[in-house]
């Protein structure tokens, strides 16, 4: 397992290497940046298929819908570079959102971004999966497969470290910039020297029946969807190099600039071709193949393998933020403190398993889910991606409320001059954002509704994380008048079951360690000849050893084990004496063939660890064979 771990992580690396791991901009582009650039592939696809459900007629409200998402981005990135100034620890919404509204608000910030980030990689992993069948029909039907063995395989890159994961990243994230660029403008060329005529399904202010504020609500609350992963620059500042603020900042302009102009640019183009959404291809599959001349063009297929990359490595995003975020919440005793400890490559390797697990979970129950509304209703769900994005827009559009407030409320503190002039992109974020949020709310709640029941759940396990380590350090402070126990010395009793080597190398052990020994033996059945043999055996290997020897009445060795030694250890304390109780033990030579010889010890000394100041040793004995 050693090997194995060597060859998939690579060698460990020493803490004195960790400025070493640290982000240029362009490498931090690659690896916090592919979730929000990956968004380009289904953003205008969902603002389209909410639409299509009242008429093709509708498409030109996409335009409408696309320049009201952009000036959101604008917002929200003028927003978050605010916060990276003002916060360069990191923690983004989390922190800002706990200072300046309170832990609570803060705690649900963190929590809505943490499943966030679990769906990130479950969305972007299926729709990079749904890619990759559009472009291999072959393989339709088996995207959950795919997108879980891509988990895998991120997982074991990001366990590598920062620095080597962005390094692989830096390839398909920058090769999916280059080739949606060429097809932009090679579409826009295409429509300005009129190679391409007017196609649109209708033109720009065609009234269209049907067609409500409810309508252009919900499409825009799920065009917005493309602005998921903004936030994760502000939640991983210290992974850039100094001066670590400039440097995520730059990250994140560079960013928006590139998310907003070919977001733009794709709904633009799909409108002006008139593209209807097929069942089994994406729509950015389809705007490719109008560009580049069809679907057998080498241009098609680059850029087909260039969106598949992207969308399966746009879930690094969440590998990077979700270990970040769960750190910063372990430092504040709200998550286990595992998650502080950095792995062989000094990334936060339980952060990254626990988000593989999670995603990997996500995807099994909503393809279990998908093909149950299948069979029951013959309705098309729109695959695994559809079925995950709106909790995946929910999840990530209340941090961002929270988090616009919040800096409203840290200008007002402040007190500066004209403060609301900075709060200005503050406040269009946070009113666009919660205006998403009740949007969604009102006119997609039966797909959103186990969000309101797990982030109660979330917020309450984390409080309750944190009574537990406040409990701790309390109990274990050192009191002012603390002063040192004297005992008046050290009681072993030793659990024999016979006397074999283990048991005797085990007695002259505790020999050396206690001032009195005793020996304790479970008979579990027999006639009395068992018990005899076994203390005449060991009266003559120990004569000054007293050994007490209880029958089993319900054959259980470990139930008159506690009863015993509960009645040494009291009588023992009434002596002012500790209690060490002696576990022998042999280990066998292989793992495997351990599982041929019974588990008691391990029940014992689990049980004997919950007792109050006792003492619990294992004497272990290593068999050749």
């Amino acid at each position: 397992m050693g090997t194995l771990k060597r060859i998939l992580v690579g060698r460990p690396l020493a803490s004195t290497q960790a400025g070493e791991q640290k982000l240029t901009r362009w490498k931090g582009l690659a690896l916090l940046s592919s979730d929000a650039l990956s968004s380009t592939a289904y953003g205008t696809e969902q603002i389209i298929l909410a639409l299509y459900l009242v008429s093709a007629a509708a498409f030109w409200h996409s335009l409408e819908i696309a320049a009201v998402v952009v000036v959101l981005l604008i917002a929200l990135t003028a927003s978050y570079r605010q916060i990276i100034h003002a916060y360069p620890h990191g923690g983004g919404a989390y922190v800002v959102t706990s200072e300046n509204m309170g832990r609570t608000w803060g705690l649900v910030a963190a929590g809505s971004l943490l499943i966030d980030y679990m769906l990130t990689v479950a969305v972007s992993v299926s729709a990079g999966a749904e890619a990759i069948t559009s472009a291999i029909p072959s393989l339709y039907g088996h995207e959950a497969a795919i997108a879980c063995a891509l988990i895998v395989v991120l997982a074991i890159v990001n366990l590598r470290g920062a620095r080597e994961s962005a390094s692989v990243l830096v390839t398909p994230v920058f090769f999916f910039i280059a080739m949606m660029a060429v097809m932009i403008v090679a579409g826009l060329v295409q429509i300005i020297t009129g190679q391409v005529p007017f196609n649109a399904t209708s033109a720009i202010g065609t009234a269209v029946p049907g067609v409500t504020i409810f309508v252009l609500l919900r499409a825009f609350s799920s065009g917005s969807t493309s602005l998921t992963g903004v936030e994760a620059i502000s939640n991983a500042v210290p992974s850039f190099k100094a001066p670590s603020a400039r440097n995520a900042a730059a990250t994140l302009t560079i960013m928006a600039v590139i998310l907003g102009v070919f977001f733009a640019g794709v709904t633009f183009i799909n409108y002006w071709y008139g593209i209807i959404p097929e069942h089994e291809v994406t729509l950015l599959s389809q705007i490719a193949a109008a560009v580049f001349g069809g679907n057998t063009t080498i241009l098609f297929y680059l850029f087909q393998l260039a969106t598949a990359l992207i969308l399966a490595v746009a879930a690094n995003t969440g590998f990077s933020a979700f270990p970040q975020l769960s750190y910063n919440l372990a430092r504040d005793k709200y998550m286990p403190h595992m998650f502080l400890a950095r792995g062989d490559r000094l990334g936060y390797s339980n952060g990254i398993l626990t988000l593989a697990a999670g995603a990997i979970v996500l995807i099994v129950v909503f393809h279990g889910i998908e093909v149950l509304i299948g069979q029951w209703s013959s309705q098309d769900t729109g695959g695994l991606t559809s079925l995950l994005i709106p909790l995946y827009a929910i999840g990530v559009f209340v941090p961002f409320t929270l988090a616009q407030a919040s800096m409203v409320l840290r200008w007002k503190r402040l007190g500066e001059t004209r403060w609301w002039l900075k709060a200005i992109p503050n406040a269009v974020g946070a009113l666009i954002s919660v205006a998403v949020v009740l949007v969604m709310i009102g006119l997609r709640f039966p797909s959103i509704w186990p969000y309101f029941l797990i982030m109660p759940v979330v917020v309450l396990f984390f409080r309750a994380i944190h009574r537990h380590y406040e409990a701790v350090r309390n109990q274990l402070r050192l009191p002012e008048d603390c002063a040192p126990t004297h005992y008046n010395g050290n009681t072993v009793v030793v659990l024999v079951s016979n006397v074999t080597r283990v048991d005797v190398r085990a007695v002259d052990y505790a020999r050396s360690i206690g001032d009195e020994v005793r020996a304790f033996h479970v008979v579990i059945d027999g006639d009395g000849k068992a018990e005899e043999e076994i203390r005449d055996e060991f009266d003559a290997t120990f004569p000054d050893i007293p050994l007490t020897i209880v029958r089993s009445q319900f054959r259980s060795i470990v139930a008159p084990a506690l009863r015993h030694i509960d009645d040494v250890a009291t009588e023992e304390r009434a002596r002012n004496r500790t209690v060490t109780v002696l576990v022998p033990q042999f280990i066998t030579a292989k793992p495997w063939q351990q599982i041929l010889h019974n588990q008691t010890s391990l029940r014992l000394r689990y049980l004997l660890n919950q007792r109050d100041r006792l003492v619990v040793a294992t004497y272990t004995y290593r068999l050749n064979d």
